[in-house]
Formats: structure tokens, C-alpha cells, sequence
């Protein structure tokens, strides 16, 4: 049985196929001098595609962001706050104690607006 592309639909409602390697590519970028091992990124990565898998054909690029989010949180809060900033497009200091706040609380990752 061959397996049913994945599409992910971009804030602009273009579409693309879904390609992990663009998660792998952010990830370390924002684990760069991080302790973070590239196989604790592969398998963040196939995480995160199973996951969208199971939320069908199509999913949002936000929904792709905030799985990254919530699986790189466990993994190192550093790298996590480095993804956050470029992915929610922090443009301020108080974008960064807003995350972090959210981060010490435990409260889930939330997509940018």
C-alpha cells in the first residue's frame, strides 16, 4: 500500500508537499552549541510527521510549527526558545518573557499570530 502524500498549507494557503528535512534543517539551527544529538532530531522530526499524518492529508503550517514546539520543549529550552523567536517572529524582549513565562508554567505552545 503506497502511502498518501502529506501537504502542508502555508499562511499564505499556498501548498507544498510536507518535507521533513525542513524540519531537521530549523531544529538544529536552533540547537546550534546546544546538547542536543542530530539522532534526538531525527526522531523529533518523524515525531512530528507521524503526528500530522494522523491529522489527515492537509495540515497548517501551524500546526507543523506548534508539534515542533511542543516536542522540542522536552528536549532542550534553549533550542526551544531560539525555534520560538523565528517561528513566532519575535521582534521584541517582551516577546521572549511572554515565552518564557508560557514555558515555566507548563502551558502548551501556542501557534503565532
Amino acid at each position: 500500500m503506497e502511502e498518501q502524500p502529506l501537504v502542508v498549507v502555508k499562511r499564505s494557503g499556498a501548498k507544498e508537499p510536507f518535507d521533513r528535512n525542513k524540519i531537521v534543517s530549523g531544529v538544529l539551527a536552533a540547537a546550534k552549541g546546544r546538547p542536543v544529538a542530530p539522532e534526538q532530531v531525527e526522531v523529533l522530526a518523524s515525531d512530528v510527521e507521524d503526528r500530522m499524518r494522523l491529522e489527515g492529508l492537509e495540515v497548517s503550517v501551524a500546526q507543523v510549527g506548534t508539534a515542533v514546539l511542543e516536542s522540542l520543549r522536552a528536549i532542550d529550552e534553549v533550542a526551544y526558545m531560539r525555534f520560538a523567536s523565528v517561528y513566532k517572529g519575535f521582534d521584541a524582549a517582551d516577546d521572549f518573557q511572554r515565552e518564557l513565562n508560557l514555558l515555566a508554567k507548563g502551558t502548551a505552545p501556542k501557534a503565532p499570530r
